[in-house]
């Protein structure tokens, strides 16, 4: 799948919302069930629906791909080995080896699913590793891979560092890195960021940046409606919400 270009940031067409919409099944509380009634809801929108599955295992890869994701995430892939893995669990022959059986995917793609999943079908390698970063020109060459999808967290502590998002040193050196070698691959950059480190990542070349999440988004757009309603309504007394 030739990723689209625009950034998350917003839709294919340039209005405003999301572009794409990742579905956690590693790090979030998420189960197969839970992950399918999303990609339900996601399907009756223009929004390209992503699942990040919980490791290189074809199983879970063919299953999300089944109930409709158009992309898949794929955790720790560190070598030119795991990423042929990752991408031959996406793909049906004669470039992988993916079970066919559509279950949800071809109620909303039709019959002809199978003659373009292979083209439709996003993979996408998560680069979040020391050892990753040190083969990624190898990893990179690997026919099939659309994107990859930096985790700064692991990517951080395999550096030596404490998990974060915006470490510099060596971490810095490795998202520019990164960046740049996607960019001669012809292979989309991802990253895992918020939306204060969005131009930054953009700057570098970055072209798929998640912005937020909601267990973040959530509770802090809660605390800042009942903060404005609790001044509005009480005129600086105390209110309850």
């Amino acid at each position: 799948m030739a990723l689209d270009p625009e950034f998350i940031l917003c839709r294919g067409d340039g209005s405003p919302g999301v572009r794409l919409v990742c579905i956690d099944m590693q790090h979030g509380v998420i189960d197969y069930q839970v992950a399918l009634t999303m990609l339900q809801a996601i399907g009756a929108t223009e929004t390209i629906p992503i699942v990040r599955v919980p490791w290189n295992e074809p199983g879970i890869i063919g299953k999300v791909l089944d109930a409709g994701a158009l992309g898949v995430i794929i955790p720790m892939v560190n070598s030119v080995e795991e990423a042929k893995q990752a991408v031959a669990a996406c793909r049906y022959f004669p470039q992988g080896s993916r079970s066919f059986g559509p279950t949800r995917a071809a109620y909303y793609a039709g019959s002809d699913y199978f003659g373009g999943a292979n083209e439709q079908i996003a993979c996408i390698p998560m680069i979040e590793t020391k050892q990753a970063v040190e083969r990624l020109d190898d990893i990179l060459a690997v026919p099939g891979i659309d994107a990859v999808y930096v985790g700064p967290a692991d990517l951080s502590i395999t550096l030596g560092l404490p998990p974060g998002m915006a470490n510099g040193g060596a971490f810095e050196e490795a998202r520019v890195l990164i960046a740049k070698k996607c960019a001669e691959h012809g292979v989309t950059a991802g990253i895992h960021a918020n939306a204060g480190l969005a131009e930054k990542h953009a700057a570098a070349g970055y072209r798929m940046i998640t912005i937020s999440g909601d267990a973040v988004a959530i509770p802090v757009q809660a605390q800042a409606d009942l903060k404005l309603a609790r001044g509005a309504a009480s005129g600086g007394k105390a209110v309850y919400g």
